[in-house]
């Protein structure tokens, strides 16, 4: 079974975006500014976002939060 956090970065690798271009889109469509390096470690799964934040990754792929975080 894949990890959650695992999930994440295979998703962001399906959509064919950078956590660079993950990063900008969080910014441009939920006013959202995180560092790329904060991203990372969201991936990685050495930091837990907020509430806003996991919410708007979760909407960003379009999936239940329930499944990456």
């Amino acid at each position: 079974m894949m990890q959650r956090r695992e999930k994440l970065v295979a998703l962001r690798k399906n959509k064919n975006l950078t956590q660079k271009e993950v990063v900008h889109q969080l910014k441009q469509r939920y006013n959202i500014d995180i560092t790329k390096s904060y991203y990372g470690m969201i991936e990685q799964g050495v930091r837990t976002p907020s509430l806003k934040i996991g919410l708007a990754i979760a909407q960003l792929f379009d999936v239940d939060p329930n499944e990456i975080f």
